[in-house]
């Protein structure tokens, strides 16, 4: 399994169209083939600050999904409304015993 992690930052004006962009592509990312769960979560301390938290099958099933027209055009409408660029992180649980 992989978990993606995006920390999107935000000017204060685009916080409701970046939530209303995310709400209505949650349902499409979560019915994408691979995805097991997405979450958005806000910063306790920086209304600005946003986490996107996905949970894939695997790292082709990931990017499969960053390859998409889904992901493509989604992302083209959020980038835009960045006050500083976005930072993400791939994870897999650590195997050892």
């Amino acid at each position: 399994m992989i978990t993606r992690i995006v920390k999107m930052t935000f000017l204060p004006g685009n916080i409701e169209g970046f939530k209303e962009i995310f709400y209505e592509s949650q349902k499409l990312i979560r019915a994408f083939d691979g995805c097991i769960r997405l979450e958005l979560m806000k910063d306790i301390s920086n209304e600005c600050i946003f986490f996107t938290i996905s949970h894939w099958e695997n790292e082709e099933s990931l990017n499969t999904y960053r390859d998409s027209y889904l992901f493509k055009n989604t992302w083209s409408k959020v980038k835009p409304l960045f006050s500083e660029r976005a930072l993400a992180w791939s994870l897999s649980p650590d195997q050892q015993k």
